[in-house]
């Protein structure tokens, strides 16, 4: 039955476990880099801000224009931007690895803002009573906004992901791998819509496979705040 519905798919087969394969390691590179980035980025327009617990203006104002700044460019012009030093840091412009350099630079602004409007919710409440008690900032950072602010992170790195997913999929139209390559290159351009059809279900497992994990690790972070 599957190889009636899906006969140019079945012949694919390695070269879809290949893309799969290509489409998590993009996945996995860039949320662990762009992730760290991303949250050191958040925190530093968090505490900057004029009401945060190191006010600075002039820091605040740079760093917001460039977080407002990258969120606004699309990813496609992105690409061709950075190509210069996509080549210096990998040594091509084209590939798995060439793609996952602008996918990281295109997804840091935007988990930075995640970060910084998770980490606002926290009651300032909470903070006010750190600062009392004598808390240094740092410790207020990491007992306060990070512990209190878990399970908003938690679900702003979870919707950050399926971003990231998605502009791992939009990279297989200028050169990158992956599912969406598959997509596009064996699927669509040679008239196979079966390998078309696939390559759109294993994304979409990738994505409820990411919003079901998130959606248990915020439960367990909830319940581990309120013991």
């Amino acid at each position: 039955m599957f190889e009636k519905l899906f006969p140019n798919a079945v012949l694919l087969g390695t070269d879809f476990w290949q893309a799969t394969l290509e489409t998590l390691q993009m996945i996995l590179i860039a949320a662990l880099i762009a992730g760290l980035i991303g949250l050191f980025l958040g925190i530093a327009l968090l505490i900057t801000d004029t009401k945060g617990l190191l006010p600075k203006a002039p820091v605040y104002w740079l760093l917001d224009k460039v977080v407002n700044i990258g969120r606004s460019i699309p990813f496609i012009i992105l690409l061709a931007i950075i190509m210069p030093f996509t080549r210096l840091v990998v040594g091509t412009s084209v590939g798995t690895a060439a793609v996952t350099v602008p996918i990281v630079i295109g997804t840091i602004p935007f988990f930075a803002r995640q970060i910084e409007n998770a980490l606002l919710e926290v009651d300032p409440g909470v903070v006010e009573a750190a600062k009392a008690m004598g808390s240094s900032n740092l410790d207020i950072i990491i007992r306060v906004y990070l512990k209190e602010g878990l399970v908003s992170i938690i679900r702003a790195s979870s919707f950050t992901v399926i971003n990231l997913i998605g502009l791992t999929a939009m990279a297989g139209a200028v050169g990158g791998g992956g599912l969406g390559a598959m997509a596009l290159q064996q699927g669509y351009q040679r008239g196979r819509g079966d390998v078309t059809f696939l390559s759109l279900v294993f994304v979409l497992v990738i994505v409820f496979l990411t919003q079901i994990l998130g959606n248990i690790a915020a439960k367990i972070a909830g319940k581990g705040r309120t013991r």
